[in-house]
């Protein structure tokens, strides 16, 4: 059978989507559909899979380990599982950016607030 979900039906407030294959049918994925503001993002966490993340307009900064990457709109970014990540929107307009989880849920781990 085929799904179709409305955008608003996964809204999780004013810049944020998630979807979690779980609550349709069991899909094995989840994602993030973000627009985030400049200066925000989320604080450092981390997943037991690997989280993939799709800039589509845009510029981030991503702490991933120890090291910081400057991305932009464009590009792919690959935080590895169990790895400490976070990102900031750097530029001066919303970044639009999907993160996916492949897993049913989204598995997080808040290692700062």
């Amino acid at each position: 059978m085929t799904t179709i979900i409305p955008k608003e039906k996964i809204q999780i407030n004013a810049t944020a989507y998630r979807f979690q294959g779980a609550e349709y049918g069991g899909a094995p994925v989840s994602f993030f559909w973000v627009f985030t503001l400049p200066g925000r993002g989320p604080s450092l966490h981390v997943h037991p899979y690997q989280e993939v993340f799709v800039l589509q307009e845009g510029q981030a900064t991503f702490t991933i380990g120890d090291a910081t990457h400057e991305v932009h709109g464009g590009e792919i970014v690959i935080a590895p599982a169990n790895t400490p990540h976070k990102f900031t929107n750097s530029g001066t307009e919303p970044l639009q950016m999907i993160s996916i989880h492949p897993h049913k849920e989204i598995i997080q781990e808040w290692l700062e607030d």
